[in-house]
């Protein structure tokens, strides 16, 4: 009996030092011992925003990026749903806001159709190579894609935009234009990440995006750049979600 009351008597004292440690320090307490709540992942309402590359042209399936991307983050966890008010390719959550051949300001008025009815809680946005291709007031594209830019925040409150850089462009002329628009896109991104708005910048542009063999035409990605895409997509995305930055969406009415 007197073991008894002496294991009693230890547990009582550990119990007790524990609640002092919890009381000492909460925060880090439960820093710690934050259990499987905080790795909780948002449902992700995702709008592919932009012209003929987010409608996936030649690509093999119509899919683009959209459906491997889609599949890493559904083996992620996350409950996915692409929306938007076109569809395109193979996938069966084939939804998307792709619009070929349309300029940054062109993207932001069809955006203005589709977003306030589908409030996405995330966007990817890859916008600004018919700009390039066009030889389109380069000198202000970055002024253009803030405007969208402020425009989906606007329309679709606590939503994060995942902005891609401009992908490589065979042909010498557009890919120096693509070299000046994606300058302004990262300074751009940095602006508004500055305003602690909710945007993560993806380079395309770099070594692991899209090279020259990558793509099925001067402009467009064949399946292995598309893929090449859908992995920088979701480490950004995954960026996103590090700076807590993934909201649930709101509900639609």
């Amino acid at each position: 009996m007197a073991s008894f009351f002496q294991s009693l008597s230890r547990v009582a004292v550990v119990g007790l030092a524990l609640l002092s440690n919890v009381q000492a320090s909460p925060a880090s307490w439960l820093d710690s011992h934050h259990g499987s709540l905080a790795g909780a992942k948002a449902s992700l309402r995702l709008m592919p925003l932009g012209a003929s590359i987010t409608y996936g042209y030649l690509s093999s399936d119509g899919n683009g990026y959209r459906n491997d991307l889609r599949q890493i983050l559904v083996s992620d966890g996350y409950t996915v749903d692409m929306v938007g008010s076109r569809k395109a390719g193979s996938m069966k959550n084939n939804d998307n806001e792709g619009w070929p051949g349309l300029r940054i300001e062109q993207v932001e008025a069809k955006a203005k159709l589709s977003v306030p009815g589908l409030t996405p809680n995330l966007f990817t946005i890859n916008a600004g190579t018919n700009d390039c291709v066009q030889d389109f007031d380069i000198d202000n594209a970055g002024k253009r894609m803030g405007d969208l830019l402020e425009y989906v925040w606007g329309a679709s409150p606590g939503s994060t935009v995942i902005l891609s850089t401009l992908l490589l462009n065979r042909k010498e002329s557009t890919e120096a234009r693509v070299l000046r628009v994606n300058k302004q896109f990262r300074d751009l991104a940095k602006q508004k990440a500055a305003e602690r708005k909710r945007i993560v910048l993806v380079d395309m542009h770099g070594p692991d995006g899209p090279q020259k063999g990558d793509m099925a035409d001067d402009t467009h990605p064949n399946d292995v750049g598309y893929n090449k895409m859908a992995k920088i997509w979701h480490r950004g995305i995954q960026e996103a979600a590090s700076k807590s930055f993934l909201n649930a969406p709101v509900p639609i009415a």
